[in-house]
């Protein structure tokens, strides 16, 4: 037993003054009796009031004496201590993870987690600090270390379920952050398994990895998408996934636009099933905001993952923007179906084209979702590469780049050779967002930015210039670049939108707009350009934006295999060569004896009480 108040052992010397007071003798008043028979009773009363035989016989003072001692011990905070030792401070990492709000037997893993730590919190000394940390995607501190109970009550109130993937390390990084400022040797996670075996983090402090009790089993959506078929309309492709423990059974899947039924159709899950696939065929001669629902069987312990959303755009032409004397470029694309290819004869051209080629940098001004300069060097490049003439070859491309697929520029000549200006190398492009797609031998023949919904490439060289035009590698090329242009304007493909982030929205107007989703409402500032970007999205449902010249309806989606899967490791490979165990949660706390002390205490000033007030015999 050990004591978190020795300075209150002060109060056991109270025991002498107390004791003081019935050894002093009673005072009698002088009288006179008018018989000598009474001197039996003095001598009675004498003995009875002696030190020794008032401090043997005093039944109420012996009470007293036990009273005040079990006042002095209680004050001195008694505890036994279950931790084979006491952490000054202790960081507690708690998973809000999606795979949290899964339940078994009506209880989520949050909740268990949340009443762990209440008992951690209550069983806190006063040399003890606690410091809260909650992780899902992102991480942020919710209390810094501190032993006052109340506002650590207060932030596991605030400890909720975010419907996103957990990243562990975000939660490492800020502990390590705090302890640059308030040292600490000793971190407890709280999850439910679901993590990485294998982390990067190099681990400063000692971590202990806590596993909640099991849910049950789940069956959920892990992937949303459409792609454009042969025709004008939509393939959209749903994926489904079981934990481990689901049996086997069946599930249905059902696709709706609001109330209406767009398609349904059931498919066996568990067991060896896998994780089946389901196709479904969408007109897309309309916009369609597709809601997919799962009714799973029985056994469904997590329900965010039993909805996602996908939005089917119009499928229209691409325009494309040619100027006519890059002939072989519009020959290649004439090739391609479902493409207007401008400027087109008694058809004026619109004010935006999807895939703009242009030979000038006013001429590339015009707005495009993606940009393709022809032969001439950028304004912003200017310093750095400069043109000159020979005969040149490719040294290197990038191979895995959407636009260079299936292609090679082997034995390809180019009478165009861009130099690297002394002194820089790739990175000055990278700077500005671009990255080398193809290497010359004395700088770089193509350059691209394919990020974001508005792409830009840079041929360095003219094709006319070059005997790629007469290679196989041309119309892939031009294809590739058709092909990218339908993706970034959603005319090729469209995927769900994962729940953590929304994808930037441009509107027409500036300002603010409205944000309205299942987090309640919330307003965001638009850029000057008109664009609403770094939305959070922490929960699975429909966010409407509106104001400022537009309105969207987006569709945030956990769409996690790992997260609906409710996988759990056994261990943990921190660094190259740290392994933690991921062990069953238990609250190792110390057991404060105080109250039963004072309990005890208690009892005595009743008994002390009953005595003193009994009848005489």
């Amino acid at each position: 037993m050990s004591f978190s108040s020795l300075s209150s052992a002060w109060l056991f010397g109270l025991l002498v003054p107390l004791i003081v007071f019935y050894f002093l003798k009673l005072r009698r008043p002088r009288q006179l009796v008018p018989s000598l028979v009474l001197w039996r009773q003095v001598l009675a009363d004498q003995r009875v009031n002696s030190p020794f035989q008032r401090f043997k016989r005093n039944i109420l003072l012996l009470l007293q004496i036990l009273l005040l001692a079990l006042l002095a011990l209680a004050a001195m905070q008694p505890f036994l201590r279950r931790e084979p030792t006491m952490s000054a401070r202790l960081a507690v990492l708690v998973d809000v993870s999606a795979s949290m709000a899964a339940k078994a037997g009506g209880k989520s893993r949050l909740d268990e987690a949340k009443e762990r730590i209440r008992e951690r919190i209550e069983a806190l000394s006063p040399e003890q600090e606690l410091a809260l940390i909650a992780f899902g995607k992102s991480a942020r501190k919710l209390a810094s270390f501190t032993n006052n109970k109340g506002e650590l009550r207060a932030a596991v109130d605030a400890l909720a379920v975010e419907d996103v993937p957990g990243d562990m390390d975000e939660a490492l990084r800020v502990a390590q952050a705090m302890a640059r400022t308030q040292p600490f040797e000793r971190v407890v996670l709280l999850t439910d398994g679901n993590l990485p075996g294998k982390s990067s983090f190099e681990l400063p402090f000692q971590i202990e990895l806590q596993k909640l009790p099991p849910a049950g089993p789940n069956v959920g959506i892990v992937a949303l998408s459409a792609r454009r078929s042969a025709g004008s309309d939509w393939d959209v492709f749903v994926q489904i996934a079981a934990s481990a423990e689901h049996p086997a059974g069946s599930v249905t899947v059902e696709l709706r636009s609001g109330p209406q039924v767009l398609a349904r159709e059931s498919v066996a899950v568990g067991g060896d099933a896998g994780t089946p696939r389901l196709a479904f065929r969408m007109s897309g001669e309309s916009s369609t905001f597709v809601h997919a629902m799962l009714e799973p069987c029985d056994g469904d312990s997590l329900a965010s993952d039993n909805e996602a959303w996908v939005s089917l755009p119009v499928i229209r032409p691409m325009d494309v923007l040619v100027p006519e004397s890059l002939g072989g470029i519009r020959r290649a694309l004439s090739t391609l179906e479902g493409l207007r290819i401008f400027p087109m004869k008694d058809t004026p051209s619109p004010s935006s084209f999807d895939l703009l080629f242009a030979e000038t940098a006013d001429a590339l001004k015009t707005p495009a979702r993606l940009g393709v300069g022809v032969g001439f060097v950028p304004e912003e490049f200017a310093e750095l590469v400069k043109v000159a003439k020979g005969n040149g070859v490719a040294i290197d491309w990038r191979r895995d780049s959407p636009l260079l697929q299936h292609m090679s520029f082997d034995e390809v000549l180019f009478s165009d050779d861009p130099v690297l200006a002394p002194g820089k190398d790739a990175a000055a492009f990278g700077a500005a967002g671009y990255e080398v797609l193809v290497d010359g031998q004395h700088g770089p023949l193509m350059l691209g930015r394919l990020e974001g919904d508005a792409g830009r490439v840079h041929l360095l060289f003219h094709p006319d210039r070059s005997t790629m035009p007469f290679r196989v590698a041309f119309p892939v090329w031009v294809s590739n670049l058709v092909e990218h242009a339908r993706k970034i304007s959603g005319t090729s493909e469209s995927a769900a939108v994962a729940t953590g982030v929304l994808p930037p929205q441009t509107f027409s107007g500036q300002g603010e707009v409205s944000v309205d989703g299942p987090a309640g409402r919330r307003t965001e500032k638009l850029t000057e350009q008109g664009v609403a970007s770094g939305i959070p999205a922490p929960r699975v449902g429909e966010y409407h934006l509106s104001g400022a010249g537009g309105d969207y309806r987006v569709g945030a989606s956990l769409l996690s295999l790992q997260e609906t899967s409710l996988k759990s490791v056994d261990e943990v490979l921190f660094g190259d060569s740290v392994a933690v165990e991921v062990e069953a949660a238990t609250t190792k706390t110390d057991r404060s004896l105080w109250w039963l002390v004072a309990l005890f205490g208690y009892g005595v000033l009743l008994l002390e009480w009953w005595w003193f007030q009994r009848k005489p015999w």
